[in-house]
């Protein structure tokens, strides 16, 4: 009523803009004219004063993402001041921040980089972020249990893929070379977007961007645009079959002029997951340990299909205030919690090393996985002499992570929990020099402190015993870096991109000889690291880009490389080392991106990633000796170690067709090969985590209140002479040839997606995913992918 009121005084005439499919409105939208020349932007609820442009020729609307029509007044007076703009996917205009930590357009970045938005997070309705990785159709995702996921980027994850949230570093100093599952920390519910940039981001990111980098975008508070308070939010429930997922969320803005409030809920619980009927039956779950009365018997497993000792059920919390007290500085505090249940080690339960039928473990679990963020953040654009913009951000993060194990039969329950307490500080500024020339520079400022305790309880007595614990307790690990990356534009169809970093870090950990015979008492690593960057890029129109780039990476070693042990797998242990120097990554690419007209767009990349003084897990002497009693059995001896060399090359490429009428079509495909050089004999062996050849392929269609998606996703075959050497030894998750050597089959999915938009508050989703219930198991996993699975949730805005 007020509105329309406003509207009859001044004259004013409202206009609203919508998504033709979602029927949501949209904020953000350019509209202009030309003759006379008039602008303006749509407000947080898509709606603009039209009567400015009653005199215009033609009204243009322009949104990244979205085709970009035109109409005459009298156009927009007869479809009743009520515009729908029609989403597209053949453009190059995106807007992307993890090239330079700031907005800047994607064709003018010399590097890959795939953005997942809000509205593709909402249809394809993954279950935790890592899930939500996958989507992209780059991204090779490996689960030891279904509360993981470890990402997978270019043949090179865990440690060596860098994790960014709201432009802090995620990964730690316990971040290890074996599987990490700290991504599904970040609530997938509560992101504006996900950026993946490939290839080493180490000028901008540090240590560990080498396969490259991936960086979360949370919600946002939202300003009111008037002086009434600006309320909206969202709400969905979700069920899936395959593990009987119940997922609720909910999130709120409350916003004035100068301050806002987000709040962000979400709690998901999944039980045991069902895979497949039809594959290979060695990823069946025949049987599985139970104690009864004290004593662990060995349970055949009625229903083999599922997979007993995978359920867990998840916890997120965010709440995020922002006050902006002129137009030139905007300050956020956010706070961030996630906790999961207890968590089965999936792929440890089903251990039979002797081949008995005797399960090697009668309890291994992750205790519950916690993480919790406190950000601080202060941006000023008021221009001067030193920046244009200036960002500095404060973050405190507390992880916390723990490990239970205890062998059939065995009275004593092994309990080790490791606590980092991480403190960030980072300083981000940017300065156009000249209409050429524009100068991005920080720095960054790291600490760490671990703590690992560990102890045995026997079940029955509940006695206490000390044991050893994973790390030495007390270590702290830091770093220090400044860069700077200089973007030029030598013509309008031609940009430069050269930057450059420098690191120093620092280890320092004491070891406690009480329960194991370390060879030293107190051990110190500590070094620099000079990395570069140079980029080319041709845009001779905005339909077309070109670029070349090189740049190299590092990882400096952390304290996981250096002061760990721990059994890796049955008759193993794995012992410090301090000897360790940073590994360097040189890597060189070329890509380019085109469109053609409004109906298809193709984009390739093709990559070598040289790794030089590689760090990777190898036979050992402690003590002069290659083989140790640990934990009750005569175990070889391994360490971290900076091996000779590896490498990794690939190509991705993609296509996206538009048929016309609402039906399109697109393909993704990776294809990686990477090998590592044998210390001892000089001989290339595959390197581990390098993905088989893997894509998808989807048929869609769109129109209004409507979206289908019908895919497929594939996976190559992986014989025996290509898996590495770690994984032929340690290859209980694999399935076994004639010749009873370990691989990993081929595998596929077929797959269908649907949403009805019942109008712009509601939306139903619907789905399912392996429509023909394979039985697969990705490689590298330790747990079967899901088999038939039936999605259904309920969304709605206000």
């Amino acid at each position: 009523m007020a509105m329309m009121l406003y509207a009859l005084i001044s004259g004013a005439q409202t206009l609203t803009i919508v998504d033709k499919t979602t029927r949501q409105t949209i904020p953000g939208v350019a509209v202009y004219s030309n003759n006379p020349p008039h602008s303006t932007y749509a407000n947080s609820k898509g709606q603009i004063d039209a009567s400015i442009f009653k005199a215009a020729d033609s009204v243009y609307f322009k949104l990244v993402g979205y085709e970009s029509p035109s109409y005459s007044y009298q156009q927009l007076e007869s479809m009743k001041f009520k515009i729908e703009l029609t989403e597209t996917r053949i453009s190059l205009g995106e807007v992307v921040v993890s090239s330079n930590r700031w907005e800047e357009k994607k064709i003018e970045t010399p590097n890959r980089i795939e953005k997942i938005s809000k509205k593709d997070v909402a249809f394809q309705n993954p279950q935790t972020s890592a899930d939500l990785l996958e989507t992209s159709g780059y991204v090779y995702i490996q689960k030891s249990q279904l509360a993981g996921g470890s990402p997978n980027l270019r043949g090179f994850s865990t440690n060596r893929v860098m994790l960014v949230v709201d432009g802090v570093r995620m990964n730690n100093a316990i971040f290890r070379a074996g599987n990490l599952q700290n991504v599904i920390s970040i609530d997938a519910s509560a992101l504006e977007n996900t950026e993946v940039l490939f290839g080493p981001g180490a000028v901008m990111y540090g240590s560990d961007a080498i396969g490259g980098v991936m960086d979360f975008h949370t919600l946002q508070p939202k300003f009111a645009d008037s002086s009434k308070t600006l309320v909206t939010g969202s709400t969905f429930g979700r069920f899936s079959s395959a593990n009987t997922e119940k997922t609720g969320h909910l999130d709120f803005n409350i916003g004035s002029k100068k301050w806002s409030f987000l709040t962000s809920v979400t709690y998901a619980d999944y039980d045991d997951l069902r895979a497949g009927s039809d594959g290979n039956a060695y990823f069946l779950r025949p049987s599985y340990a139970q104690t009864f009365d004290g004593k662990d018997s060995t349970v055949i497993n009625n229903d083999p299909s599922l997979q007993v000792g995978s359920a867990f059920s998840q916890l997120n919390l965010m709440q995020k205030i922002r006050f902006q007290p002129n137009k030139a500085w905007n300050i956020d505090y956010a706070f961030h919690y996630s906790a999961t249940s207890d968590a089965p080690r999936y792929d440890r339960l089903y251990l039979d090393a002797n081949n008995d039928a005797v399960l090697d473990n009668a309890e291994w679990y992750y205790g519950p996985q916690k993480w919790m963020m406190n950000r601080l953040g202060f941006i000023n654009t008021k221009s001067n002499k030193i920046y244009d913009q200036l960002r500095f951000v404060v973050a405190v993060q507390n992880n916390e992570e723990s490990r239970h194990d205890r062998k059939f039969n065995n009275k004593q329950l092994r309990n080790q929990t490791e606590t980092v307490d991480a403190y960030s500080f980072n300083l981000d500024l940017d300065k156009k020099l000249n209409e050429k020339a524009t100068l991005f520079y920080g720095a960054e400022v790291i600490y760490n402190k671990i703590g690992s305790v560990a102890n045995r309880i026997h079940i029955v007595t509940q006695k206490e015993t000390p044991t050893t614990t994973r790390y030495p307790d007390g270590s702290t690990w830091q770093a220090y870096g400044a860069y700077a990356n200089f973007k030029y534009k030598i013509n309008p169809k031609m940009i430069l991109n050269a930057g450059a970093r420098y690191t120093h870090y620092t280890i320092k950990a004491d070891f406690d000889t009480t329960l194991f015979p370390f060879p030293f008492v107190h051990a110190e690593n500590s070094s620099g690291a000079l990395n570069g960057s140079l980029g080319m890029v041709y845009s001779p129109n905005t339909t077309w880009q070109v670029y070349v780039n090189a740049a190299t990476g590092f990882r400096a070693p952390n304290l996981d490389d250096m002061g760990k042990v721990f059994d890796s797998q049955p008759g193993t242990v794995v012992v410090a080392n301090a000897d360790l120097k940073p590994e360097y990554a040189y890597n060189a690419e070329i890509g380019m991106a085109k469109t053609f007209g409004h109906f298809l767009k193709v984009d390739f990349a093709g990559y070598y990633t040289l790794l030089k003084n590689a760090l990777a897990r190898r036979a050992f002497q402690y003590n002069g000796q290659d083989s140790i009693d640990y934990d009750g059995q005569l175990s070889q001896v391994l360490a971290i170690q900076n091996i000779t060399g590896a490498y990794v090359y690939g190509v991705q490429a993609g296509a996206d067709i538009s048929f016309g009428k609402g039906f399109g079509m697109s393909t993704k495909i990776s294809y990686q090969k990477g090998e590592e050089q044998s210390e001892d004999s000089l001989i290339y062996y595959p390197k581990p985590h390098v993905a088989p050849l893997f894509g998808s392929t989807h048929l869609t269609y769109v129109r209004k209140k409507l979206r289908l998606d019908l895919y497929a996703q594939y996976n190559k075959k992986m014989e025996f002479k290509d898996l590495p050497l770690v994984d032929r030894t340690d290859n209980v998750p694999y399935a076994k040839d004639a010749n009873g050597l370990p691989f990993t089959p081929a595998w596929y999915t077929l797959n269908f997606k649907a949403a009805y938009y019942i109008n712009q508050y509601v939306a139903l989703n619907a789905g399912v995913e392996n429509i023909t219930d394979q039985l697969y198991r990705p490689y590298s996993s330790g747990i079967s992918a899901a088999g038939r699975n039936f999605i259904i949730s309920l969304r709605a805005q206000f």
